[in-house]
């Protein structure tokens, strides 16, 4: 396989340890976003037999997104202190001791205890996971490396409710959790074998920028549940204040610390801030548009919940398909202009889905959802190889956290804005499918402009391969 091809001049690890590494990243991948898509199938399992409202038992699934959500951005800049390899190592661990002990739980006290565990592992690996594909593929297949990790991803949001589901014909909810356990445990067995290791940066942590950070992206994501939850506009509106505030401080921290959270050197390059800018635009199209055609096909077209899931799949089926091809192509031709066509697929997709007839047929919304996916998986690859290839080696780590926050951000904004569609009566819910429409117009709009730059050399800093295992 062409991932892993050894030339005398690559930097990054040898073909056969680069195997066993990505193998690595693989399971801790998908370990933590099939949990998340598992959970959602289970909830109202947990919510009966915990004897708890179904409300309450969806803090099973918030309190997990939102403390990840929150400390991205932190374990990404704290892997510069600890080294990826033994952060990685640490999160996989927090993670699957605390699958085992969500799996124990016999209250929902205890079980959001170990969930919120759960979102610390999750971050931990999910925050470094590009940065780490950085490392260990040589420059050449940074694009193929990152079709790569597009393809998990997706693979784990189409095959999570499905394998819930089987579990759930065949055992209780707790299983969900143990399953982690052994795949976990295989994970930690070969990460120690095969994730290299590297210098360790001396100096202090930016512990006043976690702070902010952190209280900025929970009460954002705290604000975005309110929302989806129909609270009070009192209290999001605070919370929008709290996240505002602290975003303001946590910049002003960031210009003056000696080791700041987050360098905002980083944004000196255009090419890597125009590519955050778009990836955090397609995120919220693609979060409202997920959002918005559960209530399409459900409350507007009479389907029910299994034929919503089936419509779903050609999305995550297509980008499954389409990313590593468009990973490769990343490492050939211009992954600007391929990540433009890709949102240009996207766009006309979701314009056809919003046009769709109430009275269509399944076929109908089959070849609309599978343009989506088809321009989504187009767009992802190129477009995070265009991110992680703009900034220096040094500093993959922090772009790495910066992904995965504006990744997250954007897709629960687009969630929070169908609620605010939805509670203020503004149209029917196939109309909200514009906003996603005027996001992903936004994006091209963002990624036509960054063509031109592109065209100019590539400023990737030069790497040495990671060193020997000294730790």
């Amino acid at each position: 396989m062409r991932l892993f091809e050894t030339r005398p001049d690559d930097d990054g690890l040898p073909g056969p340890e680069r195997r066993i590494a990505m193998l690595v990243l693989v399971l801790g991948t998908l370990m933590a976003v099939i949990d998340t898509t598992m959970i959602n199938i289970a909830l109202p399992s947990i919510a009966r037999d915990l004897r708890i409202a179904p409300s309450r038992a969806v803090w099973v699934l918030s309190l997990f997104q939102i403390v990840c959500a929150a400390t991205l951005l932190l374990f990404a800049s704290l892997s510069e202190l600890l080294s990826r390899r033994r952060l990685y190592i640490a999160g996989l661990t927090l993670f699957t001791l605390a699958s085992w002990g969500a799996s124990l739980s016999g209250s929902l006290e205890t079980l959001l205890l170990f969930r919120a565990l759960q979102g610390l592992g999750a971050a931990a690996t999910l925050s470094i996971g590009p940065s780490l594909y950085r490392m260990i593929f040589p420059t050449r297949l940074l694009g193929a490396a990152m079709g790569m990790s597009a393809l998990v991803v997706a693979a784990g949001y189409a095959s999570g409710p499905t394998l819930g589901g089987l579990v759930l014909s065949v055992v209780d909810w707790p299983w969900l959790f143990a399953m982690n356990v052994p795949l976990g445990g295989a994970a930690l067995f070969l990460a120690w074998r095969a994730l290299p290791a590297e210098p360790r940066r001396r100096g202090g942590f930016d512990m006043f920028g976690a702070m902010f950070s952190a209280t900025m992206l929970a009460s954002f994501f705290l604000a975005m549940d309110t929302v989806g939850h129909g609270g009070s506009g009192q209290k999001i509106a605070v919370l929008l204040a709290v996240s505002g505030v602290t975003m303001w401080l946590f910049v002003w921290r960031q210009r003056r610390a000696s080791h700041p959270l987050l360098p905002l050197s980083l944004f000196d390059e255009p090419r890597f801030t125009l590519a955050v800018m778009v990836s955090g635009l397609a995120f919220v199209g693609q979060g409202l548009a997920f959002v918005a055609l559960s209530f399409l096909y459900q409350q507007e077209m009479g389907l029910s919940p299994l034929q919503t899931a089936w419509l779903f799949t050609p999305w995550p089926l297509t980008i499954m398909l389409t990313a590593p091809l468009a990973g490769r192509l990343a490492d050939r031709v211009n992954p600007t202009a391929l990540s433009t066509l890709g949102l240009v697929l996207l766009l006309t997709g979701l314009v056809s889905l919003a046009l769709l007839e109430t009275e269509s047929g399944v076929v109908d919304s089959l070849w609309r959802t599978a343009l989506c996916g088809l321009g989504f998986g187009l767009f992802q690859a190129p477009n995070n190889r265009e991110m992680m290839s703009n900034v220096p080696k040094a500093r993959s780590a922090n772009a790495s956290g910066m992904m995965s926050t504006v990744r997250t951000v954007g897709q629960s904004l687009g969630v929070a804005l169908v609620g605010v569609f939805l509670a203020a009566s503004l149209g029917s819910v196939q109309a909200s499918l514009w906003l996603g429409c005027a996001a992903l117009s936004g994006a091209v709009a963002i990624s036509l402009r960054r063509i031109p730059l592109s065209l100019a050399p590539p400023r990737d800093a030069a790497s040495q391969r990671p060193s020997p295992r000294s730790d």
